[in-house]
């Protein structure tokens, strides 16, 4: 990461940003599958069982197929809990 931050302030100029932030305490947890394309409601139940568990999302990325979410590093495995929870409750 580290690495990556020094190039980009190092580019600064010619890139155009403003500012730059790093964080290390994150820790990415997703939910891939296929069937998700014709499953209504996958997103809305992540995030409610992200939510219901109290646990802050700090950014959102998706595909077709797949549904990432940035987590504290600390509240990691706990979302892997509560997402594999919510999903697999649901029958």
């Amino acid at each position: 990461m580290e690495r990556a931050a020094d190039l980009l302030r190092e580019n600064q100029e010619r890139i155009r940003f403003a500012r730059l932030e790093t964080n290390s305490d994150i820790a990415k947890v997703s939910v891939v599958g296929a069937g998700m394309i014709n499953s209504p409601g996958v997103a809305a139940n992540l995030f409610e069982a992200l939510y219901d568990a109290n646990i802050n999302i700090n950014m959102i990325s998706t595909s077709e197929i797949k549904i990432s979410v940035l987590v504290d590093k600390k509240d990691a495995e706990k979302a892997v809990q509560v997402i594999h929870d919510k999903f697999f409750a649901m029958g």
